[in-house]
């Protein structure tokens, strides 16, 4: 499965208004693997970029004087997101500003819904965390994933945490290696990763600790959330074991 983790910079909130895009940053997974594959562009939106916005992103009218235009890169965009599900934070204002360039081009019959399937983060992290806040930073905290170089906001920058936070959200493995890769001794694994060391212990040396009432009560609504997110596909779910029971 490819995904594309998509962010856009842009000079203002509203494409209706004449709004462009500035940045775009993409970054490549392909079967829950962050694949190092990545697209970044800076463009020149042909127009002034909002006070507000400049404070947001930092990217000002001057830095993108000598950048291409979007009818210069957008065949490479679309070739590099072509055909994947776009993994998106609050999809309809980045699919919007796209589909409006595509418009200004005359090529309505690329618009995003064509070509693309969309995966809104935001929608997804508001059923899994209902009443709490859920923009990015919040999603960073709350998984622990490091944005401590996110003083603004960048297209690349943002598509990068969003791709760790995404796969921190949906259950995924992202340090160990268990697509079949080796490491020099033929076991796979990554920097940072290694084997413990066998240890002889005998059996009536084991401690077992059980979880208690809490540890259990927060598995079940781990479970639950797996279970809603596969359309009620999660074997554990102790709602499925029933449902089969019967």
């Amino acid at each position: 499965m490819r995904q594309i983790i998509l962010d856009t910079e842009t000079t203002g909130l509203e494409p209706r208004l004449g709004h462009r895009i500035i940045e775009i940053g993409c970054v490549e997974v392909i079967d829950r693997r962050i694949t190092g594959n990545s697209y970044h562009q800076y463009i020149n939106p042909e127009r002034e970029i909002d006070e507000g916005a400049v404070e947001v992103h930092g990217i000002t009218t001057a830095f993108l004087a000598d950048k291409p235009c979007f009818i210069d890169v957008v065949d490479d965009f679309l070739k590099f997101i072509r055909g994947a599900e776009l993994v998106i934070h609050n999809a309809p204002f980045d699919v919007g500003f796209i589909d409006h360039e595509l418009t200004l081009l005359g090529q309505q019959q690329n618009h995003i819904a064509s070509i693309c399937t969309v995966l809104d983060t935001l929608v997804l992290a508001r059923k899994m965390h209902p009443g709490q806040k859920n923009n990015l930073d919040a999603l960073c905290k709350r998984y622990d994933i490091d944005n401590s170089q996110r003083d603004l906001h960048g297209a690349l920058l943002d598509a990068e945490i969003l791709a760790e936070t995404y796969l921190a959200m949906t259950g995924g493995q992202t340090l160990l290696l268990l697509g079949g890769e080796a490491g020099h001794d033929g076991i796979g694994q990554q920097a940072g990763f290694s084997r413990p060391r066998a240890v002889n212990i005998e059996p009536d040396q084991l401690r077992i600790i059980r979880a208690n009432e809490l540890e259990m009560a927060a598995h079940e609504t781990r479970l639950a959330t797996i279970n809603d997110i596969s359309g009620g596909s999660c074997v554990w779910f102790k709602g499925n074991e029933e449902k089969s029971l019967n």
